[in-house]
């Protein structure tokens, strides 16, 4: 490698720790992290710190925690404080990974390089904050990373580097994420060096085939049992690990953790115990049957179905509640 770059890092999620690791493991020089604020976390809500902050702290890393970067908004004195740090930072380029915050344009124009962006998807598909868990819900079969040059549009830069990867029949959000950023973190690394030799060609995204990727909200877990098994699956799937995919019986609520598709057909109500025994939990859906292998009931553990089902009594003819039931549960 050439002379090092000095590179400011904003993110928050291990997805961007991982980012953070390879970019110092490649010699370059990182003066400052820009990070999410502590927030309350675990079973005893105390603060904790970011992945990004905890791997900056231990690399002895300057930290910035700015509740925004706007100088015109809410928390002003932040993003004053912010900006100082960045222009004492002398930055050549900021790398910036799942960070949290709207990056306003003298924070794009401030290093000299710009401002690279990891994003988990093939640009244009799936602009926004949840990519990994909007392409396994839709059932795309390919996803990747792009480096792009951020601008001042939600994830509207050109593309600088992309690489793909196919998504597995049996991939969750969890295990694709994992994948995802060690690729997002080896890609940044070419794409500083590349930036220092000149060779980033910048490419326009395409005008067609956009997405947003909707932030995922909580009122999404209830599964509705009138959709087909593969999409629910692919709901179980997006939705591991959060906010995890809910079906409710009773007056439990039941996390389904993993599941597996029978295309049989059926003449049951969509929510019916077919059967339960080791093997899984098999529910009717609206086309074909969801066969549950991995649950988990409220304040229990993740179990696999024969465990669950020895303090847990599920018999056939049973019916997990309507969507709208769900719903209204979880809201109270």
């Amino acid at each position: 490698m050439s002379q090092p770059l000095r590179v400011i890092f904003a993110g928050t999620p291990e997805f961007a720790a991982q980012a953070l690791a390879q970019i110092l493991k490649a010699g370059h020089t990182v003066p400052l992290v820009l990070t999410q604020p502590d927030r309350p976390a675990g079973r005893g809500m105390k603060l904790q710190a970011s992945a990004v902050k905890q791997l900056a702290e231990r690399h002895h890393i300057a930290v910035a925690q700015p509740l925004s970067l706007r100088l015109d908004g809410k928390y002003p004195d932040d993003a004053a404080v912010a900006q100082a740090a960045i222009a004492q930072a002398n930055a050549d380029v900021m790398v910036v990974a799942a960070y949290g915050l709207i990056l306003p344009q003298w924070t794009l124009d401030a290093p000299r390089l710009g401002c690279l962006n990891i994003h988990a998807s093939l640009l244009p598909r799936w602009r926004g904050a949840a990519p990994i868990h909007r392409a396994i819900e839709a059932g795309d079969a390919q996803t990747g990373v792009v480096i792009m040059q951020m601008d001042a549009g939600l994830d509207t830069g050109d593309m600088l580097l992309t690489d793909k990867l196919a998504i597995a029949a049996d991939d969750t959000t969890a295990s694709l994420h994992d994948r995802l950023a060690d690729m997002g973190g080896a890609l940044v690394v070419r794409a500083l060096a590349d930036a220092q030799s000149g060779k980033l060609q910048p490419v326009k995204q395409p005008e067609s085939g956009i997405c947003y990727a909707h932030k995922i909200d909580k009122a999404e877990a209830a599964v509705d049992w009138l959709q087909s098994a593969d999409a629910i699956d692919r709901r179980v799937r997006a939705f591991n690990p959060f906010p995890a995919a809910s079906a409710q019986l009773g007056t439990d609520v039941i996390k389904l953790w993993r599941a597996t598709v029978d295309h049989m057909t059926h003449n049951h109500a969509a929510g019916t115990v077919i059967s339960a025994d080791a093997h899984g939990v098999r529910v009717a859906c609206g086309q074909g049957v969801l066969c549950v292998t991995e649950l988990q009931r409220a304040g229990g553990k993740r179990l696999n179905a024969a465990d669950f089902l020895r303090g847990f009594a599920l018999t056939a003819g049973q019916c997990f509640e309507p969507l709208s039931a769900q719903k209204n549960d979880l809201k109270s």
